[in-house]
């Protein structure tokens, strides 16, 4: 695997970037849940700095079709390799998780699952029809791979009608083979626009900044999300998760957040979330509306 560039001097974090450590009720009764039910979530895996903040709230992000991914992003915590079998029993765990968390808005994500002829589609549409049977007050977001730019499978996710349907473009075009490395930023932009072509009514991508782009090429990224009819954009630091990740390039000024926040407003995304520790299910309850 090859990054650019292959070195790069290390930068100590900066104070805004600083979180609480988990703790509380509301943390451990998450904690208890996703343990009794053997979910996995983006929370853990990615390694995200707010996962305190969101457990505490009584929020997580169930990660679906295991932990292990077939692709090997260079920013990502999740594992690559060879992917276990599926499990047809998870969809029912994390309907049920839903339910007995009460939570009113849903996140679910997966690891790429290109081993499987189906891309995983129908354990999504299993898992969103789950969740609405337990929980039909429940809205949910989706934040799906890109199935290779198959349809057939994209429509699965569609036909079963979350309110919100996310796909990360993660880092602007230059940066795309080295960030993300099987995927590519025009089947991404393919993928969103599909879905708007769809009928989906709230579409979602979020960007990480830090990993050696320019504000111009930042701009640009933004301007392609909203010509394929993106409605919710969010920004946030790229942090390493360990040395064999792609190192971060620079810690980007909260006030460069706050300007490109605003520019992405005037472009006409109804939602922007626009900070150093915002991450793409950061505050998701609040993109439904």
């Amino acid at each position: 695997m090859e990054f650019l560039p292959p070195k790069a001097t290390p930068v100590r974090k900066p104070t805004w970037l600083r979180v609480k450590l988990p703790t509380g009720d509301n943390y451990r009764a998450v904690r208890s849940v996703v343990d009794q039910y053997k979910l996995h979530t983006i929370c853990e895996s990615g390694r995200c700095p707010n996962m305190g903040e969101c457990w505490g709230e009584g929020t997580a992000t169930f990660m679906i079709l295991g932990n292990i991914c077939t692709r090997s992003c260079g920013f990502c915590n999740v594992a690559t390799g060879r992917p276990l079998a599926v499990d047809w029993d998870e969809p029912d765990r994390v309907a049920r998780s839903i339910q007995r968390m009460k939570i009113k808005h849903a996140v679910l994500t997966s690891v790429d699952r290109d081993d499987l002829p189906d891309g995983g589609s129908i354990i999504w549409a299993e898992t969103i029809q789950a969740v609405r049977r337990l929980s039909a007050g429940t809205t949910m977001e989706t934040l799906i791979p890109d199935f290779r730019g198959i349809t057939d499978q994209i429509d699965r996710i569609v036909g079963a009608a979350p309110e919100v349907v996310s796909h990360n473009l993660e880092t602007v075009r230059r940066l795309t083979r080295q960030v993300r490395v099987q995927a590519q930023y025009d089947r991404s932009l393919g993928l969103l626009r599909y879905l708007k072509d769809q009928g989906v009514n709230r579409t979602k991508t979020g960007i990480m900044l830090g990993l050696g782009e320019t504000e111009s090429e930042l701009r640009q990224t933004l301007e392609d999300a909203r010509s394929v009819g993106v409605d919710v954009v969010t920004m946030g630091q790229y942090l390493q998760p360990s040395p064999n990740h792609l190192p971060v390039q620079r810690f980007v000024e909260p006030e460069e957040f706050e300007r490109l926040g605003a520019f992405a407003k005037t472009l006409g995304f109804r939602h922007v979330e626009s900070s150093p520790l915002v991450r793409s299910s950061y505050h998701a309850e609040r993109h439904v509306h």
